[in-house]
Order: structure tokens, then C-alpha cells, then sequence
């Protein structure tokens, strides 16, 4: 799982996604996309990616403001929100080779 998939399930669920850095640090990654280290005031001495391939816990919550009845945030382990961003779960719909 790379950040890049987290961003296309963070803007297709209108999601925020956290998970926390080895650091201590806590990233963002918005219904938008970006993500974000809010304890961040200068260029960082880490890799995103390689403090994403650590990461174990997530925390999945809607954003502020939605106009549909809203979610309470969930927290999901490292295999859980693999297969949600990866769309190899039961709930990412049919396969793209399911034509039939």
C-alpha cells in the first residue's frame, strides 16, 4: 500500500485518513487528498512513505462538515485499510474483469 493509494480512497470516500509517524508526529491525509504533518515547522528529516510502510494503526473519519447523516471515526489495522484502498475487499465492488 502506497500513500498514493491512501489519497485516491481519502478523495473517493470523502474520508480523512490519520496515522501516527515513528516520530510521534501524526499525519493527515484530507478528504482532498493532501496529506499533512500539523506538528510540521520545517523541512521534515523522513520519508512519508517509509513512515507509511511502519505505520500499523489508522483512524478513518468523516470530515467536518458533510451533508449526509454523519460517521463516527473507526480505527482500522494495517491489513483492514489495505484491502479497502487497494479494492481487493467485498465491499469495492466488481472486479474489472467481471464483464460477464
Amino acid at each position: 500500500m502506497k500513500l498514493a493509494d491512501l489519497r485516491k480512497l481519502s478523495i473517493r470516500r470523502g474520508l480523512r485518513i490519520r496515522f501516527t509517524l515513528i516520530g510521534g508526529m501524526e499525519c493527515l491525509i484530507g478528504e482532498d487528498g493532501i496529506a499533512r504533518v500539523p506538528g510540521l515547522h520545517s523541512i521534515p528529516k523522513f520519508n512519508l512513505e517509509e513512515e507509511l510502510a511502519a505505520a500499523q494503526e489508522f483512524i478513518l473519519e468523516p470530515p467536518p462538515v458533510q451533508l449526509r447523516k454523519p460517521t463516527p471515526a473507526r480505527s482500522l489495522n494495517r491489513q483492514e485499510l489495505e484491502t479497502m484502498a487497494t479494492g481487493t475487499g467485498a465491499s469495492s465492488g466488481p472486479a474489472e474483469h467481471d464483464d460477464e
